[in-house]
């Protein structure tokens, strides 16, 4: 298991938001905060402390006013630590291989893989052709549809989550997609935002097929997002996750699981500046896979 970090930018600035919220109708999002550091200023603290895997997600769509800003303040993070981090929001294959030229190591993609709530296995070509398999994470975030039950099935969200496709998440699906990229990235929406738990069910869907890929002796980075709130959480990942779903949280809810751990006298952690990774061996916590 693997601590992500994350920067989510909205509108040129670092946020976290309530991601059910997302809209492009004004470009509005509920705010749980505003950074006033820059995307570049966490990138290089990041680098510093060698916290690789992480990502970049630009929340505005390309036709807003705000997407050139938050496309520049993305570039920026990218330049502070070239390699280090990835970068997810309006990707095709036309850009793709631009912003692999700007500095992220892979490009997350949703919305162009999927065309009238379908997988496009052409697109998916198109997109593996232009920077490679290995520079490709397909973000399969997810979210059940209201009043179908807690045992629905999670569909794929596209558009900045504002769409549902027709295609639900399961085993199957992952292990036909692993052939095009090399991680998943998937967003519990309907928790995400809210720092009011993790979404348990999901994460064991997750593990299913990370067990069995671990089985054959071959890790798939599979990484988890939505609800973490509390160390308690990590550790329910752990245990839900069999050790192998990487998590990642937010600017500010990262530092206040650092609080909840200093004061709970939970240590030794290793931890940046304004970040961390949690506890590893100390605290009961296995050793990285990776």
């Amino acid at each position: 298991m693997k601590f992500r970090p994350c920067i989510d930018i909205h509108n040129g600035k670092v946020k976290q938001i309530v991601g059910s919220s997302l809209s492009d109708d004004g470009d509005f999002a509920e705010e749980n905060y505003v950074a006033e550091r820059s995307a570049a200023a966490y990138a290089a603290m990041f680098r510093r402390d060698d916290l690789t895997g992480g990502h970049v997600i630009l929340l505005n769509g390309k036709a807003s006013p705000y997407y050139d800003g938050t496309a520049d303040e993305a570039r920026s993070a990218l330049s502070a630590y070239p390699g280090g981090l990835q970068i997810g929001g309006g990707i095709t294959s036309e850009n793709a291989a631009g912003w692999i030229a700007d500095g992220a190591s892979h490009v997350i993609v949703t919305s162009f893989v999927f065309r009238e709530g379908r997988i496009d296995f052409e697109h998916l070509e198109e997109l593996e052709k232009a920077v490679g398999r290995e520079h490709i994470v397909l973000d399969l975030s997810c979210r059940q549809k209201e009043g179908e039950g807690e045992d629905a099935p999670y569909y794929i969200m596209t558009d900045r989550w504002q769409h549902y496709t027709e295609t639900p998440l399961d085993e199957s699906l992952m292990e036909t997609l692993a052939a095009y990229c090399d991680e998943f990235l998937v967003h519990g929406i309907a928790v995400e935002g809210k720092g009011s738990g993790i979404d348990t069910r999901l994460i064991r869907l997750l593990s299913g097929f990370a067990r069995k890929r671990a089985s054959a002796g071959a890790i798939f980075p599979v990484t988890y997002a939505g609800g973490i709130r509390s160390l308690a959480d990590i550790t329910l990942i752990r245990d839900t996750g069999s050790g192998l779903v990487d998590y990642t949280v937010g600017v500010r809810k990262a530092g206040e699981v650092r609080r909840q751990e200093e004061t709970g006298g939970q240590s030794p952690v290793l931890f940046s500046a304004s970040l961390m990774i949690f506890p590893t061996r100390a605290c009961g916590f296995p050793p990285p896979f990776r």
